[in-house]
């Protein structure tokens, strides 16, 4: 009854978190051997957890930086590192789009933020509107796997996994894909005879790698002060930071200060600083430092806006968490994730075989629900499978929202799809097509990440 109650009420056309909380009552009521209210009180108990408490400050920090003019330093720094490359535009979508990546934590927030500045300018150097649509289309993908990520807030309160150590595990397969897609990017370059679309210019190039080198050195230089000297780690971190940010002020760097946002992020959660919620709390200061006071593009007026956007989508998700978390109670209860497993066990008992058919339902899943909610309903189906199968938690944790987020560039649900189409005035068919050639190094990707576990594990265990 409550398989059926969920398919009829989506085949309707009704919301999937309405679609779950309704027919998790229809079932209750129909059995008659609990109450109305444990839907409520079950719902509540779902949101009822401090690693959740992520969830709306990265969405402010995200928000914040898309609208404090974040976008155009970070746009303006990635050409300067790679524009004068063949095919250049393309390269700098895929960069900004991984530094970007380390602020919102959501690929809707990448295509809508940086996308706007991306395709514009390509289309404005001679690119055809389709290869704009789908370059942009595939880095987008890459922000829920570079941390932070809202997905893996999720995963890891429903898997019961750390999200640190989730973060920690995007960062090797967020490279591959940067990687391949920039492989990509070359290859149509080279197919086309595309040149280069900045002059190459040595200060300029010598200046972002300054940069580069800053954030790098940065961190390595605060972990010896405070592991290698015993330097106390708070006031340690306070002086590295008053010195950041005066020699922003006499060199007058693009894009360092934006780009420390996931190094603080991570740092600060490797070294056992703060958690990942914390972290978020963190990301949100530091945005406000960078808005209001340093580069002073951020007004009152638009915060108390990015206020107000940050509370419509931290709503939406929750919500959604929230009815997930008494549908997968009941599919426990009712002993469908049970026969699940059973089937499947008996189906095959090899990893990788499991691994495959996850991978080809999770795709599909992801094309017709949205991120949140096909994760809430895939983790209790799916995790007790992986954990019997030895499965690492994180690895799968990172081969699902992978399979999500390309599900999020296709119809009928794709919110990415959707943006872009609106971003680019393409139609929903034209943009699809535009997007279809870049699944290849996505799904690539897909493939190392899923059978070779060590690009997922290997940082999280050495940072342990």
């Amino acid at each position: 009854m409550l398989k059926i109650a969920f398919l009829l009420f989506m085949s309707a056309g009704i919301p999937v978190a309405v679609a779950m909380a309704g027919a998790s009552l229809v079932y209750i009521l129909w059995s008659g051997n609990l109450p109305g209210f444990v839907v409520i009180h079950r719902m509540v108990s779902g949101v009822d957890s401090f690693p959740l408490l992520a969830v709306p400050f990265f969405i402010l920090a995200g928000n914040l930086m898309n609208n404090a003019g974040i976008t155009n330093r970070i746009y303006n720094f990635a050409l300067a590192l790679v524009g004068w490359l063949k095919g250049g535009l393309g390269h700098v979508n895929i960069l900004g789009s991984v530094i970007f990546s380390g602020m919102s934590g959501t690929a809707i927030a990448d295509a809508a933020g940086l996308g706007t500045i991306e395709i514009k300018a390509m289309k404005e150097h001679g690119y055809s509107t389709e290869f704009a649509v789908g370059v942009t289309a595939a880095s987008a993908t890459l922000g829920p796997i570079i941390p932070p990520s809202l997905p893996f807030v999720i995963y890891g309160m429903m898997a019961n996994v750390s999200v640190g150590a989730l973060f920690i595990a995007g960062l090797m397969p967020g490279l591959i894909m940067t990687l391949l897609t920039m492989l990509t990017v070359a290859y149509y370059a080279h197919k086309n005879g595309w040149g280069a679309d900045v002059k190459f210019q040595w200060p300029r190039l010598m200046k972002a790698l300054v940069e580069l080198l800053v954030v790098c050195l940065w961190p390595t230089l605060l972990w010896f002060a405070v592991d290698k000297f015993g330097a106390p780690a708070q006031p340690a971190v306070a002086i590295a930071l008053v010195i950041l940010f005066a020699a922003d002020k006499v060199f007058k760097f693009e894009a360092v200060l934006p780009i420390m946002t996931p190094v603080l992020l991570i740092g600060g959660m490797a070294t056992g600083l703060f958690t990942a919620t914390e972290g978020a709390i963190a990301a949100c200061v530091w945005a406000m430092v960078l808005g209001f006071f340093w580069y002073r593009t951020l007004q009152w007026k638009m915060f108390v806006k990015v206020c107000l956007e940050t509370v419509e989508s931290t709503s939406t998700v929750l919500f959604i968490v929230a009815a997930a978390s008494i549908f997968g109670w009941m599919l426990t209860a009712t002993g469908v994730t049970a026969d699940i497993a059973s089937w499947v066990l008996n189906f095959t008992k090899e990893a990788w075989v499991f691994l495959l058919l996850a991978n080809l339902l999770m795709l599909f899943v992801g094309c017709f629900l949205e991120t949140t909610a096909a994760i809430t309903i895939l983790v209790p189906i799916l995790l007790p499978i992986s954990n019997q199968l030895g499965i690492d938690p994180v690895h799968f944790g990172v081969v699902m929202v992978l399979n999500l987020m390309i599900g999020v560039l296709h119809p009928p649900m794709g919110m990415v799809l959707f943006v872009l189409a609106r971003i680019a005035n393409l139609s929903i068919e034209r943009t699809t097509m535009a997007i279809l050639p870049w699944l290849v190094p996505l799904l690539l990707s897909l493939g190392i990440i899923t059978y070779w576990p060590a690009t997922v594990l290997w940082l999280p265990k050495i940072m342990q």
